[in-house]
């Protein structure tokens, strides 16, 4: 797979997790248990990705089994922050917070790898900055319960991209993609049975919600993540993944009819600019071989 290849396959990863706002605000607003939600949303993407590559999954290494349960850690750190986010906040405004990783992934690399981000990736993030400055005045933003816990699953997703980019270079991607949701389900099985009355969803609502977090949101969107990763940088995965807000924004309009306004807008608008900025590379010319003709007598001695 080429660096470009990865990309566009973060770009349906993004637009997968576009979904995912409406969907657990649908799911939230039916009264679900908040923890049982993120169990069966990762127990049914398990259960079907395992299932799906059964062959692949028997044999696995140690290595991959204590990666897979690190990434799944913090994995579920992200469904329960953003599931928790939109449960006291609007989808729209969950989706704008938790673009905040586009901004938390270059800083944290910075302490990685001792040094400051490419000239054009800091660009990048300044206007994406103000793209989601600019998505967020539209609705006077202020910090509130929903927003801290979006800001803590954007906090939780940074870190996921970093650790899962430094692991899906050591062991196979699609074990640890499909295990680190094995994890997952575990945690949130034991979180579930602790803090709450594990309960079915009740409505067709909430049932089609259950089912597009597993196989859209889980399934799809975090097996193939680590895939791509392997194949382009942490920077790249961030500044993608900052075009979820406007796949969130779009759905919130096709199936809800929202409007963003032109604020909103405006700050779309920078936020993909900031993306193409950060990914902007100039091609390198190739340096000109000079040529010049053999004489008859180089020939004969050759």
């Amino acid at each position: 797979m080429t660096q470009k290849q990865a990309n566009l396959l973060l770009i349906t990863v993004s637009m997968a997790w576009g979904t995912s706002y409406l969907f657990m605000k649908v799911a939230a607003d039916d009264g679900m248990p908040s923890f049982t939600i993120v169990a069966m949303r990762s127990i049914i993407a398990f259960i079907f990705m395992w299932l799906l590559f059964a062959k692949k999954m028997v044999r696995v290494s140690w290595q991959t089994i204590k990666y897979s349960a690190i990434v799944g850690a913090l994995l579920y750190g992200v469904f329960l922050g953003l599931l928790l986010g939109t449960k006291y906040t609007d989808a729209s405004t969950a989706g704008f917070l938790t673009s905040t990783t586009v901004v938390l992934v270059p800083i944290l690399q910075i302490f990685l790898t001792k040094r400051l981000p490419a000239k054009q990736i800091m660009i990048g993030v300044v206007v994406v900055m103000m793209g989601l400055a600019f998505l967020t005045l539209k609705d006077g933003f202020s910090i509130q319960l929903g927003a801290i816990y979006c800001l803590i699953g954007a906090l939780c997703y940074a870190i996921h991209i970093l650790v899962t980019n430094q692991f899906a270079r050591k062991v196979d991607v699609l074990q640890l993609g499909i295990y680190q949701l094995g994890f997952c389900s575990l945690y949130a099985i034991i979180i579930a049975f602790t803090f709450e009355t594990p309960a079915l969803p009740t409505t067709s609502g909430s049932w089609i919600s259950i089912l597009g977090l597993a196989f859209i949101c889980s399934a799809y969107g975090f097996v193939m993540q680590p895939i791509a990763q392997k194949y382009t940088t942490p920077e790249n995965t961030g500044f993608f993944f900052s075009l979820e807000p406007i796949f969130s924004a779009f759905f919130a309009f096709l199936f809800l009819q929202e409007v963003m306004g032109m604020t909103g807008y405006i700050g779309a608008v920078f936020i993909m600019l900031g993306v193409t900025i950060a990914n902007y590379q100039k091609k390198v010319k190739e340096p000109r071989v000079a040529y010049r003709k053999i004489t008859l007598k180089e020939k004969i001695v050759k």
